[in-house]
């Protein structure tokens, strides 16, 4: 019986279940296993997926079962495996091998006979008894095929070996068999490797984990630890579970989920990610996710759910195929009849003809030339740190023509720093930072937390501060030596008075640098007017690497880089300055969430392609407008994992390009291996009906052709 790995209710009669199939290598593959099961009464629904080998089932619960349904699966020709993992599924085997060898070997007997033994029975015994290995599994799926009116390969080739062998070709049939056999052995286990890729990603996670209990180390199943369990990871040891560090401080390798090149510290209060490899520091670590539920868990999950998805370009050549094989078929049945009954030729010779245009009308390198790739793609860029959720995001991305960012988080690190300190009057500027972080010392404001960690730079110590009150929005107040200070913006001190034209003048320039201003005042009593002793410029700077990132993007192939900001126009112009020339080309400023949206909207009406970076949470509805929505830094994060078209797992803008140039790469590998199945495909039906392609010459164009585009495709694992 077949590994069921999910069944869930979907309404009052209908479940779904996954099974996972052996053998599936191309399209044919696909519409044999398919047919098969829409035959059967109660089958809802149906989706294959030949790369990752596995079958999705919508049924009624009532008429039929899974374990029929994989049995139905098997009688068709390709046996449902007893793994639970649907991307263990493999064509591959020692048994084909083993028939392979016996059929090659019985061929050169074949032809070795007939050359120097001069032909006869001996040889005719020995093409026929190399026909019987080399299709030992090819025939019964053709058969099968047949009864589940589905021209796959298989049928094809059986009917054009057999067809050889009544002609008296026994030869061109063994050779024809014999070389269908080996190609698909060699398909297979090139397939393989596109299934590898995502078995990579599943062997990240350590089996098994060191947690305390009862007092003691036990050595226990990464499975079994729960949530709120303290487990202990020694140097050099993989983390077993998504978690919190309790005890210990050691570097930490996240590439594996995060695909950062350099180990980060980590402390007590840090967390830390399954399948990650902790450095030299033994760490206690709290288990905050169960198993199935860790970063690493959903990460697979995310891919796996987007390489059953069709990317567009998959889905046109899928019905291409489904209109071509037929009238292929229909053609040659054409090539065999009316040329020997308008006395053009022998009926053998035409027949013959027929059969090798029979050999070339099945299009599986056409129809392979696209998943591959995807799932090659989706693959490589998993392993960097790049959450691609399915093929029409990878499309769009490689198609995108303009990139908008989100300002603050994405191209600011989202933490105000202090850039001038003004004084007035006989004031110091240890004084002006000395008062204004003795009121905005317990602050949470990001703010007080810039002046807090300037002063600390500087040396400045904190006084102690009483009578502490605060004004949402303006600013803070309190008590120090016994004078009233006051911290906050140019509407917080002008409900008392109005400032001065010096105060004003050093304002209007913050303003316009695009920094914001906050002053420092000092009043004599409770309720006197503050005098203000200082003025503090705080802005967000531009991230380390943003500008070589924006750059990146264009060495990528993107044309306009677009800044979306509910920011002042003069602190998202301060920010584009600091990135550079070849930064942002436009900013559009003072944008509420619903004005991100219009903005968005209107770049596409435009025609152009936008791709929209975000955190994934607040530009929700700009992510959602755009042709691909990125977020960044979402590791850990369940909504942007959720949300996000391309997820990036660091929170770095390097990723950007390096997303864009696996998605621009992956739609050029497509296109050629498209063009290529195409040519082939046409070049050998002009041989076929010709006469100067032979049987053996056809199935190695056929099978090569898919060995070829499987290969190319394979180079979309990397950049």
């Amino acid at each position: 019986m077949g590994s069921i790995r999910a069944a869930t209710g979907i309404g009052p009669e209908t479940s779904r279940c996954m099974l996972t199939v052996a053998g599936m290598d191309c399209s044919s593959c696909a519409d044999a296993v398919e047919k098969s099961l829409r035959q059967v009464d109660g089958v809802r629904g149906v989706r294959v997926d030949v790369v990752a080998g596995r079958v999705e089932i919508a049924y009624a619960a009532d008429i039929v079962a899974p374990p029929e349904l994989a049995r139905v699966i098997t009688r068709a020709g390709y046996p449902t495996t007893a793994r639970a993992t649907a991307t263990d599924a493999g064509g591959g085997g020692s048994r084909p091998l083993v028939l392979v060898v016996a059929a090659g070997t019985l061929w050169a007997l074949s032809l070795a006979s007939d050359h120097l033994l001069g032909g006869g029975r001996l040889a005719a015994a020995f093409a026929v008894a190399a026909m019987v290995a080399g299709g030992w599994y090819i025939v019964p799926r053709g058969i099968r095929a047949a009864r589940s009116r589905a021209l796959d390969m298989n049928f094809l080739m059986s009917i054009a070996a057999l067809g050889a062998l009544v002609i008296g070709e026994y030869q061109e049939a063994a050779s024809a068999l014999f070389l269908f056999a080996v190609a698909q052995l060699l398909e297979s286990r090139s397939m393989d490797r596109a299934r590898n890729a995502i078995r990579a990603l599943m062997r990240v996670s350590p089996a098994a984990a060191t947690v305390i209990r009862e007092g003691g180390e036990q050595r226990v199943p990464a499975g079994a630890v729960r949530v709120g369990e303290v487990v202990v990871v020694r140097p050099g040891e993989k983390v077993p579970v998504d978690g919190v560090i309790v005890a210990g401080r050691s570097s930490i390798d996240q590439a594996t989920i995060t695909g950062e090149s350099m180990p980060v510290e980590r402390e007590p209060g840090g967390a830390v990610f399954a399948g990650t490899l902790n450095g030299e520091g033994a760490l206690e670590v709290r288990s905050t996710r169960a198993a199935s539920d860790t970063t690493i868990a959903r990460i697979m999950d995310a891919v796996e759910t987007a390489q059953a998805s069709r990317a567009p370009s998959q889905t046109f050549v899928e019905r291409f195929a489904r209109i071509y094989t037929p009238l292929v078929v229909l053609a040659a049945l054409g090539v065999s009849v009316l040329p020997p009954l308008l006395g053009a030729g022998t009926w053998t010779e035409w027949f013959y003809r027929a059969l090798v245009l029979l050999v070339v009308a099945c299009p599986c390198a056409l129809v392979i030339s696209t998943p591959v790739t995807v799932v090659s793609a989706l693959a490589g860029a998993a392993r960097r740190g790049i959450l691609i959720k399915g093929g029409l995001h990878l499309e769009n991305a490689g198609r995108a023509t303009v990139v908008a960012l989100d300002k603050t988080g994405t191209l600011t690190a989202g933490q105000p720093h202090v850039v001038e300190v003004v004084t007035f009057d006989d004031a110091t500027e240890r004084d002006v930072v000395g008062l204004a972080i003795a009121v905005e010392a317990r602050s949470t404001h990001p703010l007080a937390r810039a002046l807090t960690r300037y002063a600390a730079a500087q040396g400045v110590p904190a006084a102690a501060a009483a009578d502490m009150t605060a004004a949402a929005g303006l600013g803070v107040m309190g008590t120090v030596a016994g004078r009233r200070v006051q911290v906050g913006s140019a509407r917080h001190f002008t409900r008392s008075a109005p400032l001065s034209a010096a105060v004003t003048g050093v304002l209007e320039r913050f303003d316009r640098a695009g920094h914001t201003g906050v002053l420092v005042g000092v009043g004599d009593g409770h309720d006197a007017a503050p005098r203000v002793r200082g003025a503090i410029a705080l802005a967000d700077r531009a991230r380390p690497g943003a500008a070589a990132a924006l750059r990146d993007l264009r060495a990528a192939g993107i044309t306009r880089i677009i800044m979306l900001t509910g920011d002042t126009e003069a602190t998202g112009r301060a920010v584009a300055a600091e990135l550079g020339p070849q930064g942002i080309d436009e900013v559009r400023a003072g944008l509420l969430p619903h004005d991100k949206v219009a903005a968005i909207e209107a770049l596409r009406r435009g025609g152009a392609r936008v791709l929209m970076v975000g955190d994934g949470v607040n530009d929700a509805p700009a992510l959602a407008a755009a042709d691909v929505g990125v977020a960044m830094g979402t590791a850990g994060s369940d909504v942007a994992l959720e949300t996000a078209d391309i997820a990036l797992m660091a929170d770095d803008l390097g990723k950007l390009g390096e997303t864009v140039r696996f998605a621009r790469k992956a739609e050029r590998i497509i296109r050629v291996n498209i063009a290529f199945a195409l040519l082939t495909k046409a070049a050998f039906v002009l041989l076929a009906v010709a006469g100067v392609a032979t049987l053996w010459m056809a199935v190695l164009a056929d099978m090569g052709a898919s060995l070829i585009v499987i290969a190319n495709g394979l180079r979309a694992l990397r950049v």
